[in-house]
């Protein structure tokens, strides 16, 4: 349980809003579902203020109840209802999605079996990022595998904040980011911010090894100071940042105005070529639609220009993950 993040998302994982991605702001009258006036071309598989550029949905998660795919011994409260890689391919084709970046959902813990068949089985919309158990010495090899055989590109870690996430400064860390940069794929860390001077101890002894800081950090918005912590790992040309998480940070409505105020302080930093947008899809329903996570990047970030949602919205996922490869 240690290697656990707790997040106020996951704590409402249980009640999920039964389908409630499957709403897009046409459904509404024009509206989105918080009866706010949404942009003409919001949700419409063919607008893409990118240009030609495709869109990637950088984070996602699914799973189903199946006894083929057994939820870890762990997951005492698991969701109610499936998030399938069928049902999420259907909202990206209703939201004009190319491809989306699969994270290994803990309630499976470190058993990636049903990940790995949704790769196998749906190549042309998507790419994993597989979990293995940080406190075990074969880890780099379970990656090795997970990479070889499974066909996923990275894996995450998520050290809480507390005590029991002191293992991101033991010693079998260093093993399993050396293995990550040998097989060239990309470590991607679930952390509050407060963990982001760890992660720079590490990023200094791996300055090859591309990063990717989920969610801003979770970092508080009502905290600016401890922001930078996380733009202090701009230094690092191969870190980028996920800007998803708006949502969950903010204390208003769509489309959280407060949170984009943090957006625009990674951007100042990072630049729109190391930022990725994405949705954490299904956790994101409770909140807004699937069509609504899309669009805070495609549309609702007022002081993005067309080219830094060219690269927000797809180009720079695609430089950490190749997804743009054998693109119709």
């Amino acid at each position: 349980m240690s290697e656990i993040l707790s997040r106020r998302v996951f704590l409402k994982r249980v009640g999920l809003l039964p389908c409630a991605g499957l709403a897009t702001a046409a459904a509404f009258g024009g509206k989105d579902a918080l009866g706010q006036a949404a942009p003409a071309d919001a949700g419409s598989a063919t607008s893409n203020p990118t240009g030609e550029s495709p869109i990637i949905d950088a984070h996602v998660h699914v799973w189903t109840h199946d006894p083929q795919f057994p939820f870890a011994p762990e997951t005492k409260n698991p969701p109610a209802r499936d998030a399938t890689a069928e049902q999420l391919i259907a909202l990206m084709k209703a939201s004009g999605v190319y491809r989306t970046v699969i994270i290994q959902v803990i309630h499976y813990r470190w058993d990636n079996r049903y990940a790995a068949s949704v790769l196998k089985r749906y190549p042309q919309y998507f790419r994993g990022v597989a979990r293995v158990n940080p406190q075990d010495p074969a880890a780099p090899d379970h990656l090795s595998r997970l990479v070889e055989e499974d066909g996923f590109h990275g894996v995450r870690i998520s050290p809480s904040g507390e005590a029991s996430g002191d293992w991101i400064n033991g010693p079998l860390m260093p093993p399993l980011w050396a293995r990550c940069r040998d097989l060239k794929v990309p470590m991607t860390v679930l952390a509050p911010v407060t963990r982001m001077p760890d992660v720079m101890r590490l990023a200094d002894q791996f300055p090859d090894l591309t990063i990717v800081i989920d969610h801003m950090a979770d970092c508080p918005l009502n905290k600016p100071d401890e922001l930078e912590k996380l733009l202090a790992l701009q230094r690092f040309p191969n870190l980028f940042v996920k800007i998803s998480h708006t949502w969950s940070l903010s204390a208003q409505a769509y489309p959280y105005l407060d949170s984009q105020r943090q957006v625009r302080r990674l951007y100042d930093a990072y630049g729109p070529k190391r930022l990725i947008a994405g949705t954490d899809w299904p956790l994101v329903e409770p909140y807004c639609t699937y069509t609504q996570a899309i669009d805070i990047a495609r549309f609702r970030i007022d002081f993005l220009s067309t080219e830094d949602k060219r690269w927000i919205c797809g180009l720079t996922a695609a430089r950490v993950w190749p997804l743009l490869d054998g693109a119709s």
